[in-house]
């Protein structure tokens, strides 16, 4: 009896860990803060999107709530080609790669509330937000990061928690991440995370 216990409680303790490390999780794999409700913040979306699905969401947010945007690209564009575009993708975030990026924004210090965004590439994001969120030139301390992803099936959580993990001196408000273009919800989670009424 005792060893039918003790491979019960071995089974549960499995069990257990196997939904702990779920990738379709919703419970965010960081502590979000809060913020309320202020019209005056001036508010920017940026984003990195290679098959317009995430540009399509960071319209949507702009639009939304009035505010700016700005799109990250490389110096180099990624092919065009999706195999290709994975190899390349793969070979960056294997070898630690910080591509360089073409265009800065000039006037960080003009917003509040910075939306991040991107897809989701082999299981984080793309090398190209990394460039964007550790450069120099920029200083995210106490700006609010929002962080979100379109994707395929999974890793939103991993995705939104990377972003997160690049602003580690900024606020950081619960993230958003929908599956090609879909914006369904998107206002919703802005009136939940006090952008928006």
């Amino acid at each position: 009896m005792k060893r039918i216990s003790l491979i019960l409680l071995c089974l549960s303790a499995i069990v257990l860990s196997l939904a702990a490390c779920s990738k379709d999780s919703d419970t965010p794999l960081y502590e979000h803060d809060t913020i309320e409700y202020d019209a005056n913040r001036k508010i920017l979306v940026a984003y990195f999107s290679w098959g317009g699905n995430t540009q399509h969401l960071a319209r949507t947010i702009a639009d939304a709530t009035g505010a700016d945007l700005f799109r990250i690209e490389t110096v180099n564009p990624y092919p065009t080609d999706y195999n290709e575009c994975t190899e390349v993708a793969r070979e960056e975030l294997d070898n630690g790669v910080r591509p360089e990026l073409n265009g800065m924004l000039e006037n960080l210090d003009d917003y509040d509330v910075i939306f991040v965004g991107c897809p989701v590439w082999w299981h984080t994001a793309p090398m190209a937000v990394w460039s964007f969120l550790e450069s120099s030139e920029y200083d995210f301390s106490d700006k609010i990061i929002v962080p979100f992803c379109t994707y395929a099936s999974t890793y939103r959580e991993e995705t939104l928690a990377k972003i997160v993990e690049l602003t580690p001196d900024s606020k950081h408000l619960q993230g958003f991440g929908t599956t090609g273009r879909n914006t369904g919800g998107v206002e919703n989670w802005l009136r939940t995370i006090h952008i928006i009424r």
